[in-house]
Order: C-alpha cells, then structure tokens, then sequence
C-alpha cells in the first residue's frame, strides 16, 4: 500500500551506513520515503547522511541529510531542531545505532562496556528526551527502537554487552509507551535477528574462519534457511510508524525469520 507515511515526517537517527550496501537504518530512512514521508537522515559521519538522502532525492522524495553524535545530548537535541525546523512537524522517530564489542564481563574493557551503554542504550534516552516534546507539538507520533533479538536470546556469541543494553532497549521502549500512551506517542521495538548487513562484516565476522564461513553458519542458524536484509527490518518499521499500527504500543517484535520460536 503506497503513501501509508504520508504527510507524516521523519528523523532517523542512524540513516547512514558502516559500508557498502544497506544497513537498517539507511533502508528505513529510504523506505520511510518511499511511503510517502518527509525524512531527516541523521548519522555520525554527514557524507553517510548526505548519500542516503541523495538516494531519497533521486526517487523524488524529500532529504534532509544532518550530522549528530547520539552519545552526545547537545548534538541529538540539535539535529532534531533542525529537523523540526525544515519540516515544521516531527511525527517518527527512528533510533537504529548500536555497536557489538565481544568479550564476556571478564574480557571487555571498561572502556568497551561504557560504549555499549552510550551507543546501545543511550541514544534511546538522548533522542526520546529531544524528540517527544516536538512530538507532542503536532498531537503525538510514534518512536521505532532498533533492538536485537539478544535482548532475549543467547545468539551464540559472547558478546555480555550486547545482550545487557539490548535487553535495556525493549524495556526502554515499554517504558515509553506506558508514560506516553494516553498523549498520542506510540514505542515500539524491532527485535532482528540474523541479517545480513555492512555491520556484521565489521563487527562479526572475526568469530569465523571467513565472511564466507560467516554467513553460511548465520543462514543455517535460521529456520527459514537464510539470514533476513535490511528491508525486512524496513518494512517492519514503515508498519510500526503507519496508522496501521496505531492501536500497537509496547510491542517488541522479532523480525528473525523464526529464530525466537526455535530450540536452541
């Protein structure tokens, strides 16, 4: 159904992409676009931001490509100025950054732990705290959190991090959608699980003898047979934001091609 995001504006917060081709972030920023949505595409490093926007301008859509740093309040609450002030409204929020660190609590540094929380779990706070009051300016919205299906999962790596401000970010997003439920913002929470994007040929792959042996053991690890993309991840998000989704606040829901229903 086309137009389903209509009228509606944007601020994704991790539109960019840590390599070639399609992370979650920037699909959902282009998909959100493709529905019909004014979209500010927000991302550490401007020329990922401005790349996804491009891609938005040349299907005719409307971009507006900002730099922030989520780690970093000041930063969030300015992007989200500047995107209120070009579009004159803020109706979705998108938090899709994150990070793995491998190691268990014996193995990560203190270092590595608190980057987890600032990048997990942080931006959930920092960009909620600089949006919802815009938000609310226009009646209400809906906030979609990137979470992973280790919040509830042992996926098989030792990645204790991961799982802790995962599992943090569904709660997180709970806890939203019960303070706000009755001033018209809905949360929710995607829950991916194995999918193939730039991020896990970075942040993964070390723990294989190959990419190659990478994504064969991922593929086999799904019950449908083969990891998922970021447009399944996409798709899931253009949903939760639509008024398709408006009697659905406080879900977590897995987008793992069965894995959350599979014996371990």
């Amino acid at each position: 159904m086309p137009d389903r995001l209509k009228k509606k504006t944007a601020i994704v917060f991790g539109a960019g992409s840590s390599g070639p081709g399609w992370g979650n972030g920037k699909a959902a920023a282009v998909a959100f676009a493709r529905e019909g949505a004014h979209v500010a595409c927000v991302y550490l490093d401007l020329a990922a931001a401005e790349e996804t926007a491009r891609i938005i301008a040349g299907e005719d859509g409307t971009a507006l490509a900002l730099s922030a740093d989520v780690t970093d309040l000041a930063s969030v609450e300015r992007a989200a100025a500047a995107a209120y002030a070009a579009f004159g409204r803020l109706d979705i929020l998108h938090n899709n950054v994150g990070v793995t660190h491998m190691g268990g609590p014996v193995e990560l540094s203190e270092a590595q732990f608190q980057a987890a929380l600032d990048l997990n779990i942080g931006p959930v706070y920092r960009c909620s705290k600089a949006v919802i009051p815009l938000m609310l300016k226009g009646g209400g919205g809906s906030i979609v959190n990137i979470s992973s299906l280790a919040a509830i999962r042992w996926l098989g790596y030792p990645y204790f991090a991961y799982y802790a401000t995962k599992a943090a970010v569904n709660q997180a997003t709970v806890a939203i959608a019960m303070q706000y439920a009755r001033q018209g913002v809905r949360a929710n929470a995607i829950m991916p699980g194995l999918i193939d994007t730039p991020m896990i040929y970075k942040q993964i792959s070390g723990q294989y003898a190959s990419p190659e042996a990478m994504v064969a053991a991922r593929d086999a690890m799904v019950p449908m047979g083969k990891m998922g993309t970021a447009w399944d991840v996409a798709a899931a998000a253009v949903f939760l934001a639509s008024d398709e989704a408006k009697f659905i606040t406080g879900v977590c829901l897995p987008v793992d091609g069965g894995q959350s229903c599979a014996a371990m």
